[in-house]
């Protein structure tokens, strides 16, 4: 199984906050900009996939974000109705995942 979907989204974590002028008025904004992926991969893609965003989104500074790792109880793919393992199985490529 493998996909990415990315979300531009706002939050607020431990970083510090904002002070911006908007029409000559003071405002502190709360929320920050971030940004949201959802990676979906077969079991043994995991741990590589982890390290992976570990290694190249690591800066050291409050904001880096976190991983989560979450269980796939079920996956149906739309178009055909083929669900689980033939639903995440890339066209042409057999059930080799």
């Amino acid at each position: 199984m493998r996909g990415l979907t990315l979300h531009r989204v706002e939050g607020h974590g431990g970083e510090t906050e904002r002070v911006e002028t908007y029409r000559g008025t003071t405002v502190k904004m709360e929320l920050a900009e971030k940004v949201r992926l959802e990676i979906g991969v077969s079991d043994h893609f995991v741990e590589p996939t982890v390290r992976a965003i570990l290694a190249s989104a690591r800066t050291g500074s409050v904001g880096d974000g976190k991983v989560f790792v979450l269980p796939v109880e079920k996956v149906y793919r739309i178009r055909t109705g083929e669900e689980d393992q033939a639903a995440v199985t890339p066209v042409g490529m057999g059930s080799g995942l």
